[in-house]
């Protein structure tokens, strides 16, 4: 057993583990985290994407989470401009829809007044008749509101805070599962197993983070043998990519007769994205996948409102993840709370657990700062908050400076065809030039898997990102999946066997 011990061991590598495991490094406490997959393998790649206000959770009355994600929007996109930026949503309305016009318009007015907003522009009406927004859609929608929130690349939130986090000093370890983890008085002794090589490790800590999401409560029965948990509920979200519907670059918020909404938003230049379902789900989140009621059910609620319909035979791609929602006890999966919850546990003089319940993409960083509270008032206070201010990597320029990176790409290496320079500013930000290196053409960057995905690029996420599979790049990293063949595929897949340099 080292002898060393840890300050904190984060279990589970999705956003809220990793974001955890970023702030308290930065602020001077000795870290490790395991996550038994991939980073972001699970919840945290199955978003609809969003950095958002959550307006349709004003009506379950969830003020303080709508008001915490209205104020994180502004402080996410200034740190990562790259992987995150401005959309507005377009939300038509007819007569006799389900909400009334001044709910939505009372509504929207709370979204543009709770949170802060400086520089996303507020809240719109539009004509549909004249605006573009009205083209791809039935006649019947004659006005719409308009309103911002943001987007953002999720698995490269969650890869690039892990990056950050091992940047400061962190032991960051993917494809490392808890095996046990029991106390020895005031220290944890934890055993863990690399899931491909097997190899078996022990470590000790003075505080254990438990931010497994669907996987929280199996845990804390497994690892630590409690038996009867049932502390979070599992809501299945399933969404489907299509070939593009639309030109223009708002996304769109449709109001379902079921009192649920689902958006449609470019996605990836050429596709479109729609989703998302809630079902409660009571299988094992790892085989997760969408169902044909599902598919059903998203295709005939975008053809409510679109001319041309969605059709199942549309669809080129379709992912599905576990929400794992606090249980608060509410009868309805869209009415669970999205709140999350901190929980410590552990009696004086013994090492204490922090167990993470729900949470989202946009309140993640927030949650970090609360879960270093309690973290603090536990093992005792280090450093300050620190990433309000911060870059994550690749994020260090200004909010509204995309387009200058892109130019400056494009300047230093001219033989970049556009749509690839924006690309990679798009995932890698200023670092984009790490991958490049002195590349004077495009023979430099070795061999082209398909699409613009090149080896420099694939050595970078091995070396860079910890990316061991295709998978991992494909659907994680990037998207490229949506482009490459099953052959191009399968030949990246067998090049990454070859050329491990895995620590």
């Amino acid at each position: 057993m080292s002898e060393q011990v840890y300050d904190i061991f984060v279990i589970g590598g999705g956003i809220n583990g990793c974001g955890i495991a970023r702030d308290a490094t930065g602020r001077g406490y000795k870290v490790a985290l395991a996550e038994m997959n991939d980073f972001a393998s699970g919840t945290s790649s199955g978003a609809t994407k969003l950095i958002h206000g959550g307006l349709r959770y004003l009506e379950h009355y969830e003020f303080r989470l709508v008001r915490e994600s209205l104020m994180e929007r502004e402080v996410l996109w200034a740190m990562a401009p790259h992987i995150i930026w401005p959309m507005r949503f377009v939300l038509p309305y007819h007569k006799g829809g389900i909400r009334p016009a001044w709910l939505i318009r009372l509504g929207l007015f709370l979204y543009d007044h709770l949170g802060g907003r400086k520089l996303l522009p507020p809240t719109a009406t539009l004509d549909m008749k004249k605006d573009p927004a009205g083209k791809p859609l039935k006649a019947l929608f004659t006005k719409a509101f308009e309103y911002s929130d943001g987007w953002v690349d999720d698995a490269r939130m969650v890869v690039l805070n892990a990056r950050d986090a091992a940047d400061r000093g962190a032991t960051i370890m993917p494809r490392t599962k808890v095996v046990s983890a029991w106390r020895e008085g005031a220290v944890w002794a934890i055993e863990t197993e690399n899931t491909i090589s097997g190899e078996k490790r022990q470590f000790r800590a003075r505080m254990l983070v438990n931010a497994a999401g669907p996987w929280v409560d199996q845990v804390l029965s497994g690892t630590f043998g409690k038996n009867q948990v049932h502390n979070v509920r599992l809501v299945q979200g399933s969404h489907i990519v299509v070939r593009r519907k639309f030109d223009d670059p708002r996304a769109y918020f449709f109001q379902n007769p079921d009192n649920r909404i689902i958006f449609a938003i470019p996605y990836e230049q050429d596709f479109t994205l729609i989703g998302t379902t809630d079902r409660d789900y009571k299988d094992d989140p790892k085989d997760v996948k969408i169902t044909e009621g599902e598919t059903t059910y998203l295709c005939n609620a975008a053809s409510e409102y679109f001319k041309e319909p969605v059709r199942p035979e549309d669809i080129v791609w379709t992912y599905s993840a576990v929400r794992p929602l606090y249980d608060d006890g509410a009868s309805k999966a869209q009415e669970a709370t999205r709140d999350y919850v901190l929980k410590v546990e552990g009696e004086e003089g013994q090492a204490p657990l922090l167990n993470v319940f729900g949470g989202k993409l946009t309140t993640y960083r927030r949650l970090g700062e609360h879960a270093l509270e309690k973290i603090g008032e536990a093992i005792g206070l280090k450093g300050k908050p620190w990433t309000a201010g911060s870059s994550l990597p690749g994020g260090d320029f200004p909010v509204r400076g995309y387009e200058a990176e892109v130019t400056k790409l494009k300047s230093r290496y001219p033989f970049l065809a556009d749509p690839h320079a924006r690309r990679l500013i798009r995932r890698y930000g200023t670092r984009a030039a790490m991958i490049l290196g002195n590349a004077k053409t495009i023979a430099d960057l070795g061999r082209c898997f398909g699409s613009d995905l090149y080896e420099a690029e694939v050595r970078y996420l091995i070396e860079q990102e910890w990316a061991y599979s295709a998978t991992d790049i494909l659907w994680r990293r990037s998207k490229k999946g949506l482009y490459l063949s099953k052959e191009e595929a399968a030949a990246l897949d067998s090049y990454m066997a070859e050329n491990h340099v895995h620590a």
